[in-house]
């Protein structure tokens, strides 16, 4: 048996990169996944990958950063499976500029694509998580079971990097949300936790293109690895399986914590 059997999962962002994986993952554990992205494309790849490997899945496009598509996710994944027991707060995007140069159109694009979708999607899940908690408390005492929030946050957000301060910033808040639901939640049996990557190999570290809004400097990706002390990149899987860690029963007494995942990153915390 899967250590996720009979749960339901959202994963946000979870067409690509570290969302696909962590979506492949946690379906690999017995978990239904709504595979949210703002594009068709990947999230029906996404699905298809979980479906050849046995595993169920839905898609569900919507921009949480407009809190009436998080609510439309919800009922999307309400009206598949009924409930829902693990919200994996994943999407996000860099657009890197000097603090000197931003603007705020740069700012608030890039804030809002790594904290308001996470913001919108749990708040609308509330009365799945929070409310369907407090009814089991007063029928028997206690939870059934712990539900599952995890925010992606980034190693940056714990470092600071040049270039990045828009991400820094809306990082950074995830992981103060992180310690704040903690202590909001913790009496419902929900577990809310943050993992950090570090340096991952996904579109958004590949060596940038002439043109291209996404990506970085060939000779910054060498660098990041000469500071990495496993000597080699990151991986999607290696941050999917710390997020399969925190939404499984293995760390119902974890909370309000925030996981850097770096290889041994020089500097990480």
């Amino acid at each position: 048996m899967g250590r996720l059997n009979d749960r339901v999962a959202i994963v946000t962002g979870g067409g690509r990169g570290i969302g696909q994986a962590t979506s492949l993952r946690l379906a690999a554990d017995g978990a239904a996944v709504v595979v949210n992205d703002i594009d068709d494309a990947p999230a029906d790849e996404t699905i298809a990958l979980i479906e050849a490997a046995g595993g169920k899945a839905i898609k569900c496009v919507a921009n949480t950063v407009d809190m009436e598509q998080a609510k439309a996710l919800i009922a999307t994944t309400i009206d598949a499976f009924g409930k829902i027991d693990i919200v994996v707060n994943n999407a996000g995007v860099t657009r890197d500029k000097m603090f000197h140069g931003l603007d705020d159109e740069q700012f608030d694009f890039v804030f809002d694509a790594n904290l308001k979708t996470g913001f919108h999607t749990t708040l609308a899940a509330m009365p799945y998580l929070r409310e369907v908690a407090k009814q089991e408390i007063a029928a028997n005492g206690k939870v059934a079971y712990n539900r599952k929030i995890v925010f992606t946050s980034s190693v940056a957000a714990l470092m600071g990097n040049p270039g990045q301060y828009n991400y820094t910033a809306a990082k950074g808040a995830v992981i103060a949300t992180t310690k704040t639901l903690a202590r909001e939640l913790g009496a419902f049996g929900i577990n809310v936790n943050a993992v950090a990557p570090g340096f991952i190999e996904t579109r958004l570290t590949a060596a940038k293109e002439p043109g291209n809004d996404l990506g970085i400097p060939e000779a910054t990706r060498q660098m990041a690895k000469m500071m990495i002390s496993l000597g080699r990149l990151g991986q999607p899987e290696d941050i999917a399986n710390v997020t399969a860690f925190l939404v499984s029963s293995d760390s119902d007494f974890v909370s309000g914590v925030t996981i850097p995942v770096t290889g041994g990153q020089l500097g990480g915390m």
